[in-house]
């Protein structure tokens, strides 16, 4: 494996066991368990020493390439090439019913409503679309985002609304009705990765121009940008006190940026913070994901 770009943070761990790339990685438990989704068909579980929970969750929808656990904990919904969303059981690592059926392309992007009752889903027919749960039922007409390819979609903290970004560099800012609400423009590239802050005041977004950007969400004024990766930000993530945000690129690194500073961190966290993981950008071996 290549060395490390100057400034990435140092791996603790290296999880080895998919067979394919790695498209997608979340925290489950109260033990922080890795859960990996790969384009080898299948949904593993983890402990942060690398060992395996149980066995491999096989998807019979080919690659799987996004997936998002609901608030509480307990069931996860992944979205395959097959362009259908499957939800299953934490805890017996099972599908529940029948898959969803909606999209006419690869499923890129998922997120739960805070409250639960919706799941959005993204993909690479240009759709979003929003799902009831408990019923696997679309519960609005898809909306026609203009992304071309849908790489991200979430929702704010407070529901009542969600942001959208894609192939064409824009961030659409939608209600809750799927009604178009804002156009952020100014990455000159894909936009890769999103997330709000916690009051929904504000939308950080990573890109293929490799900056990571802040944005004000009522206007989309362009607050802070980002330099440092050398080549596309592939996911951004912000601290639990909101103070750092956590980015992940092509270039291999991961890196580490103070917001009161909008500088580089040292790359130390406060130890009360959780760790945070990404998928295979940090990488090229296949199947391969890295704990941080």
């Amino acid at each position: 494996m290549p060395d490390r770009p100057a400034g990435s943070l140092t791996p603790e761990c290296t999880i080895e066991g998919h067979s394919e790339c790695i498209w997608s990685l979340a925290c489950v438990g109260t033990g922080c368990n890795i859960m990996s989704a790969s384009e080898d068909g299948s949904i593993r579980q983890w402990i942060r020493d690398g060992e395996p929970v149980g066995e491999p969750w096989r998807s019979d929808g080919g690659g799987v390439g996004s997936m998002a656990v609901c608030p509480d904990k307990t069931m996860i919904v992944s979205g395959g090439a097959d362009g259908r969303l499957r939800l299953w059981n934490v805890k017996g690592g099972s599908v529940v019913g029948d898959p969803w059926e909606g999209h006419s392309a690869p499923v890129r992007c998922l997120d739960w409503s805070p409250d639960t009752r919706e799941i959005a889903s993204g993909s690479d027919d240009g759709t979003i679309r929003r799902w009831n749960p408990n019923t696997g039922r679309q519960i609005a007409p898809p909306i026609e985002t203009g992304h071309r390819w849908v790489y991200a979609v979430k929702y704010s903290p407070q529901g009542d609304k969600f942001a959208s970004c894609g192939e064409d560099s824009v961030i659409r800012v939608w209600s809750k009705d799927g009604e178009l609400l804002i156009e952020i423009k100014g990455h000159d590239d894909l936009v890769n990765s999103l997330c709000w802050s916690k009051d929904g005041a504000y939308i950080f977004s990573g890109s293929g121009d490799m900056t990571i950007r802040k944005w004000q969400s009522i206007d989309g004024k362009e607050l802070v940008v980002l330099r440092g990766h050398t080549s596309y930000v592939e996911s951004v993530c912000l601290s639990p006190d909101e103070c750092h945000l956590v980015s992940a690129s092509e270039d291999r690194s991961v890196r580490i940026w103070d917001l009161q500073t909008n500088q580089q961190s040292d790359g130390k966290l406060k130890a009360s913070h959780p760790s945070f993981a990404f998928a295979p950008q940090l990488t090229s071996l296949p199947g391969t994901c890295v704990f941080i």
